[in-house]
């Protein structure tokens, strides 16, 4: 851990699609600056509900969310807006513009501080072909993202999070259609980014990602915590007790 700092608090989050079930039942969490979470549970545990709610992507039922000490569920417009520049996103799905080029989706990720597309800046061109270079990707910034493969479509997407200048990225299972080899580069990209001081939450399936690039766990079933420690601790019976009784760890 970089710091101590408290970077997010979440308190007594409850979320409902339905008015009836509780995606998130009174999950509460605290972030310090620097830290590598990872979110563990089966699907519909809840980890995308939460990754969501911080970002106000969906809005909570009930509780709080603090970002540096300040209640961000009321903010709106602009407020918000500022807000969720200090995110960035990083999806399962990449969600690029296929038929755009590698820069131009690197650019969007500074929409947060211009009005349009056309108002980039030259220093704006210059941090994306940074960023690029972060992940390997500078000689592909011409080329449209439909004709890269998955792993380097993740890249970009990390590339376009980090164009935020975010002290949080969210990844929401980054790795999860991706092949084992690739799903370990896109961690190790993210895990050189966390030690360069922007703390990450993660979700994921594979445990041994999860031992490897975490710091600290928090695992979810049907919306609880069941566990939250440092990952060495997730023993067979703690595996067990998140993944259900039957389940192996592959």
């Amino acid at each position: 851990m970089n710091s101590k700092n408290k970077l997010l608090e979440v308190i007594n989050l409850n979320k409902s699609y339905d008015g009836h079930i509780l995606a998130l039942n009174n999950l509460s969490l605290q972030v310090q600056e620097g830290d590598f979470i990872i979110l563990l549970g089966l699907s519909g545990s809840g980890k995308s509900t939460l990754l969501r709610c911080i970002n106000r992507l969906i809005e909570p039922s009930s509780g709080h969310i603090l970002f540096r000490e300040q209640n961000i569920l009321p903010l709106k417009g602009i407020e918000l807006r500022h807000y969720r520049r200090q995110i960035g996103m990083v999806f399962q799905q990449f969600n690029l513009v296929k038929n755009l080029t590698v820069l131009t989706n690197v650019l969007t990720g500074r929409l947060g501080y211009h009005s349009s597309l056309s108002t980039f800046s030259k220093e704006d061109y210059e941090l994306a072909m940074q960023n690029l270079e972060k992940v390997g990707l500078q000689n592909y910034a011409n080329k449209k993202v439909k004709f890269l493969s998955g792993g380097q479509q993740q890249r970009v997407g990390i590339a376009r999070a980090l164009m935020q200048n975010p002290s949080l990225i969210l990844a929401d299972e980054p790795v999860a259609s991706l092949d084992p080899a690739t799903a370990d580069s896109i961690m190790q990209y993210l895990g050189e980014i966390n030690k360069d001081g922007i703390t990450i939450i993660c979700s994921l399936h594979f445990l041994t990602l999860a031992r490897r690039y975490g710091n600290r766990v928090l695992a979810l079933k049907e919306g609880k915590k069941v566990f939250e420690g440092i990952p060495a601790e997730i023993d067979n019976f703690r595996f067990k007790e998140i993944y259900g009784q039957d389940a192996e760890e592959i």
